[in-house]
């Protein structure tokens, strides 16, 4: 049987700013999310993804709302390529709360984007949609997984959890610290990577189904909390 999200021991960070675009919107009775990423948010191996179950949990707690959100995940995708698609697949759909799932590929793919490159991209986009003066912005860090804690790789998976709210502390945006949450289940509540992990993936990288559903039901508590 599935443990209540609130019986969780380790739960995430809450929000260290208010989701005021977004709470306005609620209170006006509708609100659109446009979730942008890469795998976790497109989805991976037949498991509904986190925008799927964020709209489902939304409706639940906001139930008189008209709440959309809209995935624009691109599997395989970093920072540079996504920020490509900002115009397209973020401006045009006049969010009023942006989740921009970043960071893993930079360090996961052989040959992919650099950290500099990759933190700039970060930078750049954050600030784009800043500038849009309508809308809030989550930035979700990276999965705590076997795939990012090899020798080879934990050192730069760090630094990019690290760069990553090294950015939002400075331009004043909200992180959910997947990394720091999915570490907190493994070290403190004892859930083994067997049950973090998808079965099915054999490089040990994607969430699994019941990851993927205890996350996004504490995305959703600390979004509410922050509109509230």
């Amino acid at each position: 049987m599935a443990l209540d999200p609130s019986e969780f021991p380790v739960k995430a960070a809450p929000f260290a700013q208010p989701l005021t675009n977004f709470a306005r919107r609620v209170k006006g009775g509708q609100a659109r999310v446009v979730a942008i990423g890469s795998s976790t948010t497109a989805g991976e191996g037949g498991i509904a993804p986190y925008p799927q179950r964020l709209l489902a949990d939304l409706r639940i707690r906001f139930p008189n709302v008209a709440v959309e959100v809209i995935n624009r995940g691109v599997g395989g995708e970093e920072a540079r390529a996504e920020l490509k698609r900002f115009d397209h697949d973020v401006f045009d759909l006049n969010p009023d709360l942006v989740i921009w799932q970043v960071g893993t590929n930079s360090v996961w793919q052989a040959g992919g984007p650099s950290f500099a490159d990759t933190t700039k991209a970060i930078r750049e986009g954050v600030d784009r949609l800043l500038d849009a003066e309508r809308i809030d912005v989550i930035l979700m860090d990276l999965q705590y997984v076997p795939a990012l804690l090899t020798p080879a790789k934990r050192k730069k998976t760090e630094a990019m959890v690290e760069a990553i709210s090294e950015i939002a502390d400075v331009k004043g945006v909200n992180v959910f610290r997947r990394f720091g949450l999915m570490k907190g289940w493994y070290d403190v509540a004892r859930i083994s990577f067997d049950r973090m992990v998808d079965p099915g993936d054999d490089d040990r990288l994607h969430a699994s189904d019941w990851t993927t559903d205890k996350m996004t039901w504490q995305l959703t508590d600390a979004i509410v909390a922050a509109a509230n």
